[in-house]
């Protein structure tokens, strides 16, 4: 099934903008290099925290990363 979905700008040296499909809980990252990778099984809470994090990156880094399994989907 395919996923389109908006993202939204980040303050981030890394992430550029980022986007979560609710209901197939999937959130889309774009990074600053262009790349734009789909991580699955993520908890509306986790698109939350990142959302609402003072420093996108390390949140990205800490609790997005090592947790959800991802594939790049665009560059």
């Amino acid at each position: 099934m395919a996923i389109s979905m908006e993202r939204q700008s980040l303050k981030s040296v890394i992430l550029r903008s980022a986007g979560y499909d609710v209901v197939q809980k999937v959130l889309e990252i774009e990074f600053t290099s262009g790349q734009v990778y789909r991580f699955s099984s993520v908890p509306e809470k986790t698109w939350k925290g990142l959302m609402q994090s003072p420093e996108a990156g390390k949140y990205f880094s800490e609790k997005i990363r090592p947790k959800f399994r991802s594939r790049l989907v665009g560059a």
